[in-house]
């Protein structure tokens, strides 16, 4: 197959699309097809140019071949195959990397998104929003799936503040703007919205959206999945709010060890001098040098960070939103 400039507007002189829609997939061969009939059916009504980006995330199965058919059919549909199974935030990194489109759409190619929500998350686009995120109110997936989903969001909620009933629901869409300002990896799609957030982007609006049975295969994902959401989310907390002060963190905890070790140590040096009596078998000497040693190294790690935060501030830039000249 001829393959196709992934960078630019297919054609010379022709106008982007408006809709990029982004569609990352493993090993969903008999999806595939189906899925794209349904988005042009979708997309023809309320009359947007478009174009769809199936991201290959290493499938084993015929997925490549059937996008390559497509592609070679049909001028909106471009493909793109990453050599090994990244995860589904990288992949959804490589599609907004190469979408050209004004608006970015993303959707899971298990057909249990429904195309026909689209419009509807674009017109709130157009009205203002950053950022429209799905919420399968009813949800088609077994109990396994949806009590732990109902748990995760609930925190999800409450530790970041951002309202939304639904982080995980696959099908999302962002103003351009939005998904350029952004990176994606490990597990990081379910927060996108927090990312989008952080950068300025803070018009973010939620859309009910219908969801359907899974028709063909199975899920890619089990229970591990929401254990390494976690896992993220406190790396994104952590880096938000310490990466440019890392002593405010390490250095908190390297002063309270290092009080408290002093506190005992001050407390046997007392005893022993005053009161004679032996620190040789107290467990509480060892407690106390210990604090005093691991405050040390915490003040240590928290003044190193300052130190290379210090040499790499040039490329610290912040994220200019507009400007106004006379």
């Amino acid at each position: 197959m001829q393959e196709k400039n992934i960078d630019s507007p297919k054609k010379s002189g022709e106008t982007p699309p408006d809709i990029s829609i982004v569609v990352p997939l493993l090993n969903e061969e008999q999806s595939l097809g189906e899925l794209a009939d349904q988005i042009k059916k979708a997309l023809a009504k309320a009359n947007y140019n478009y174009e769809i980006l199936f991201i290959d995330d290493g499938s084993t199965d015929r997925s490549w071949e059937i996008i390559e058919q497509l592609a070679e059919d049909r001028d909106e549909i471009i493909g793109i195959r990453l050599r090994r199974n990244y995860g589904k935030s990288d992949a959804l990194q490589t599609g907004f990397e190469r979408s050209i489109g004004r608006f970015v759409v993303t959707m899971d190619a298990d057909l249990q998104d429904d195309p026909n929500e689209i419009p509807a998350m674009i017109e709130k686009l157009e009205n203002g929003a950053d950022l429209v995120s799905g919420w399968k109110k009813k949800r088609h997936d077994p109990i396994s799936k949806t009590i732990p989903s109902r748990f995760f969001n609930a925190v999800t909620r409450w530790v970041t503040g951002i309202k939304l009933h639904d982080f995980n629901c696959g099908l999302k869409a962002y103003r351009k703007e939005v998904v350029e300002n952004i990176s994606l990896y490990g597990e990081m799609h379910r927060y996108v919205p927090l990312l989008a957030k952080w950068e300025g982007f803070g018009r973010i609006e939620e859309q009910v959206v219908q969801h359907h049975p899974r028709k063909y295969g199975n899920t890619k994902f089990g229970i591990s999945r929401f254990l390494n959401g976690f896992l993220d989310l406190v790396t994104l907390l952590f880096i938000n709010r310490y990466v440019n002060r890392p002593m405010h963190f390490f250095g908190l905890f390297g002063v309270l060890f290092l009080f408290v070790g002093i506190a005992i140590n001050l407390y046997l040096a007392y005893i022993k001098i005053f009161l004679g009596e032996p620190l040789a078998n107290r467990p509480l000497l060892f407690l106390g040098l210990l604090l005093v040693m691991v405050g040390v190294q915490f003040f240590s790690i928290g003044f190193l960070g300052e130190l290379l935060n210090r040499g790499d501030e040039r490329n610290q830039k912040p994220n200019v939103a507009e400007i106004t000249e006379s």
